[in-house]
């Protein structure tokens, strides 16, 4: 978001007393670069994250990036998507590469190196179980002994200690639909814990709805947020602003309601 001067408009600018025609141009280039200080990149990731963030069409759309590119157009600014794997975000984050990433601060690590937005929705992990097992699960001791399918590479706090423990067995997988389909044709896995909303969405386009049970209550719930670079407090306030005024506007529930 902020713009750094490139080391060879230093370097020029202590010679622009030789090149006073060049010295224009440059500075011309200068502010053209000057205004791509209001482009604010947001990854969404090669897979997003539907229906929170959906990369596979030729516009980004989702509930997140819906909600952020309303927020960043009020204050100013240009959304840009980029799709940056998991392992690199918070590098490239911290590089300055990207501006932000959708990120709970439960699920980041070391979170103390980074400015949180207000959370803008809530992220419910619950289970999901085949209808034809003979077992439903509601809570975390409820599976002890048991295997439950997880998303490859993410972090479920209420869930770890037993994980670590061998209590609850874990098996990763790298897409959530992949998730269900292990849970239906595999007769060694008993749950699934995913997002609420990511798990009907993903069985409403799979045509999956009748064939899955849902815990009635939630296992964890978190405020899905942005993770950006702590030099960004200024635009954090003012994004965490106009959060609020569109939640109390109603027009963060409509766009919520687009994706139910």
């Amino acid at each position: 978001m902020k713009y750094r001067k490139p080391r060879w408009l230093k370097a020029f600018n202590r010679r622009s007393a030789f090149f006073p025609p060049l010295l224009a141009i440059f500075l011309c280039s200068s502010a053209a670069a000057d205004g791509d200080s209001n482009v604010f990149r947001l990854n969404i990731s090669p897979n997003g994250y539907p229906p929170y963030m959906i990369a596979d069409q030729e516009e980004p759309a989702g509930i997140m990036w819906d909600i952020v590119s309303l927020i960043t157009e009020r204050l100013g600014y240009k959304l840009i998507a980029e799709k940056i794997p998991r392992k690199r975000v918070d590098q490239m984050l911290l590089d300055g590469y990207i501006d932000a990433t959708p990120r709970a601060i439960e699920w980041a690590h070391e979170p103390e190196k980074y400015l949180f937005t207000a959370p803008i929705v809530d992220i419910q992990e619950v289970f999901f179980t085949p209808k034809h097992a003979k077992e439903t699960y509601q809570k975390a001791e409820d599976l002890f002994s048991k295997t439950v399918v997880a998303h490859l590479g993410y972090l479920y706090p209420e869930l770890q200690p037993h994980f670590n423990s061998g209590a609850i067995k874990r098996f990763d997988v790298s897409q959530e639909r992949d998730m269900f389909n292990f849970l239906l044709h595999g007769d060694r896995f008993d749950a699934a814990v995913v997002d609420l909303l990511v798990g009907k969405w993903v069985l409403k386009k799979e045509g999956l709805q009748d064939q899955f049970r849902i815990s009635s209550g939630d296992i964890s719930s978190y405020g899905f947020r942005l993770m950006m670079r702590r030099d960004s407090q200024l635009f954090v306030d003012r994004f965490n602003a106009e959060l609020a005024r569109i939640r109390e506007s109603g027009e963060l529930e409509a766009i919520l309601a687009n994706y139910q």
